[in-house]
Formats: C-alpha cells, structure tokens, sequence
C-alpha cells in the first residue's frame, strides 16, 4: 500500500510526517475551513448609551414622565376636577419636551459620546430645558397672560431635572447591559476553540499514532485538558496561573504541527499567578501570535511570554517575530474582545498596549494583583 511504501523514506522531522500522513488520509492540517468572526458588537460601545430610537425605550421614558407629572399635579391639586386640568396641560410640555429631546438625542447618538462627561451632563439637561421651555411656548398659544420670569426658570428647571434623569436611566441601562455582553462574547471565544482545535490535534494524533504512540497519546491528554477548561461553565474572572496553563496546552498541541518551526520560550514570575484575569485571556493572544508570526514563515517564528509581578501590579507581556505577511488578514477582533473585557472587570486599573514593528509585535497587559 502507498502508506507504507512512503512510512520507508527516510523522514526529516515529526512534523513532516504529521503532514503527510493526514494528507494521505484526505486531511490538510494546513488548509482548514475558515473560522467565522468574532461578534463585531463591542462590549463598551459609548453610543449605546444614546441610542435611544427605539419604541420600547420611547414608551418607557413617556409614560415614566407621565407619571412624575401625575403625581405633582396630585400634590398641589385642590380636587380632581383641577388635577385632571393641571395633568392635561402638563402634558401638552412633557410629551413635547420628552419627545424633541429624545428625537435630538437620537439623531445626534455619535456625537454626544465624543463629548467629556462633564460636557454631556451640562449639555443633555440644557437640551431638556430648551426643549421644555418650547413646549411650554406651544401651551402658552392658547393663554394671553404672558408667562413670569419665575414660571419661565421654573419651567427650564424642571426641563433639565428630567432630561438630567432620563441620562442618568440611559447610562444606569447600558452599565448593566455589560456583563451580559461580556458572557455572550466570552462564550463566542469557548465555541471557537472547539472545532479549531478539533481538526488540526486530531489529525496530528493520527500521524502520530504510527510514528510516535506516546505522544500521540500525550497530544490527546493535552487536547482532554483544554476541552475540559473551555467546556467549562464561563466564570468570571480565573487566576493568571489557570490562563497560563491553558496557553500552555494550547502551544504544546501547535507545536506537535509547526514542530522546530515554533519556538517558544515563558519567563514566569510565580507571585503574579494569583492575579485575576478575565478568563480565555491568553488563549486567543498566543493565538494570533501563532496565526500571523509563525504559521506563515517557513523558517518559523518566536513567542515569547512573560509574567512578572511589579508592586501591586502584575505585567504581562506577549512577543512574537513578524516575517513574511499572514495567509489571512486579521480583523483585530480578539485584540479588541480581550481589551474591552480587561476595561470591563478591572476599569482604568487595567492597561493594554501594543507595539508593533516590522519584524515584531509587542503585546503588554497590567492588571491590579
């Protein structure tokens, strides 16, 4: 049979035979189905808090406005005849002030988050004024007495108070909207290791069994391991040493592919293990340092990954050589998932930085101990 006629030929490395093998068993460990891109929704999108153009959100803000304005008119209301009187001109304003306030924040959604804190909650409460002080405008139409200087601030007053709450609501929302978008993109990366790692270990495993059954059995132990921590319900945070030996199984399984041609060397500082980190933080890292910097040279690459603990921070810092360019073009999306999932659990405590040149891509994470 071809198979062992080929098994006689002197062989240069086990990653050769690893390639030939799978390819004689009509699989390519080399050309595998493009993986679908990460969700390209982020999870801190600052115009999420002013994308308010939607008719449930409208509803909300309506009748809670309504409903402030019922119970005022309730407190000052001498009987239900004036109370009925007071609400329906109060709602003439509201429903006026409301709705042009919501239509302008809408229609402004990416520019309102360009703005400094300080300015949005100055200018959002003025807009609110503005716009109360129009529809005040529209019911004084039906009335010739002419409107007082303190009707007019209290009117402004009250304008800006209500869009100042409606933000606060806006903010408060997609504050807590986060940690659901962080699961659903957490659980996004888990289902991406699965069918990846599936076909490129397994086709490993099977040039190994003839070449090598220890360590074709030592590549499926590996595959076991990273299975059983990705099958893992999401937690929210791990430990640094939990991702550490996750990237580990993962570049031990890469390296039975890529063989000499992946060189990785770890630098680990053992008092920055219990730093806690989002988890599947390293994974999709020396991922993409395996994807672009090594997986398209044929001379290989280097990886190199450091821990060390500085203080009351711990630094993490990723290097891989760049050569000739990517089969692939990245899209930078695990880049960006793993940043904003750092901003996400540690806030301003956390930093990620890169440097990239053309011979080599710096990746540099701190993250509070």
């Amino acid at each position: 049979m071809p198979f062992f006629k080929r098994r006689a030929e002197p062989r240069h490395s086990v990653w050769q035979d690893s390639i030939q093998v799978s390819q004689w068993l009509g699989f390519a460990p080399t050309e595998l189905p493009a993986l679908p891109a990460l969700s390209t929704v982020p999870l801190l999108d600052p115009t999420r808090a002013f994308d308010v153009c939607h008719v449930g959100l409208v509803l909300r803000a309506v009748l809670g406005v309504q409903m402030l304005l019922a119970l005022g008119a309730a407190l000052i209301a001498r009987d239900a005849g004036q109370w009925v009187t007071l609400t329906a001109n109060g709602t003439v304003v509201t429903m006026f002030a409301v709705l042009s306030w919501l239509l302008v924040v809408c229609a402004a959604k990416r520019l309102w988050p360009r703005l400094p804190e300080p300015a949005q909650w100055l200018a959002l409460p003025g807009l609110g004024a503005v716009a109360a002080l129009l529809g005040f405008g529209l019911l004084s139409l039906t009335s010739d007495e002419p409107p007082g200087a303190w009707r007019l601030f209290s009117i402004a007053a009250a304008g800006a108070s209500g869009a100042a709450m409606l933000l606060a609501w806006l903010k408060l929302r997609e504050h807590t909207q986060r940690p659901a978008d962080a699961l659903a993109q957490l659980v996004e990366l888990q289902s991406r290791i699965r069918p990846h790692f599936l076909f490129n270990t397994l086709n490993s495993a099977i040039a190994l069994v003839q070449i090598d059954p220890a360590r074709a059995e030592g590549v499926l132990e590996d595959l076991a391991e990273l299975f059983r921590v990705a099958l893992a319900d999401a937690a929210e945070s791990v430990t640094l040493a939990e991702e550490v030996e996750l990237a580990k199984r993962y570049l031990a399984i890469e390296q039975i592919r890529f063989g000499r041609r992946l060189r990785v060397v770890w630098h680990l500082d053992p008092e920055a293990d219990g730093a806690r980190v989002p988890p599947l933080l390293l994974q999709p890292l020396v991922e993409n340092a395996v994807r672009h910097g090594v997986e398209p040279n044929d001379e290989g690459g280097e990886l190199e990954v450091t821990t060390v603990r500085r203080g009351a921070e711990v630094e993490i810092r990723i290097i891989n050589t760049v050569g000739a360019p990517a089969r692939t073009t990245g899209h930078g999306l695990a880049l960006r998932n793993v940043r904003q999932r750092l901003k996400l659990m540690h806030d301003v405590a956390a930093r990620f930085d890169i440097d990239a040149s053309d011979s080599r891509f710096f990746l540099r994470i701190l993250v509070p101990l």
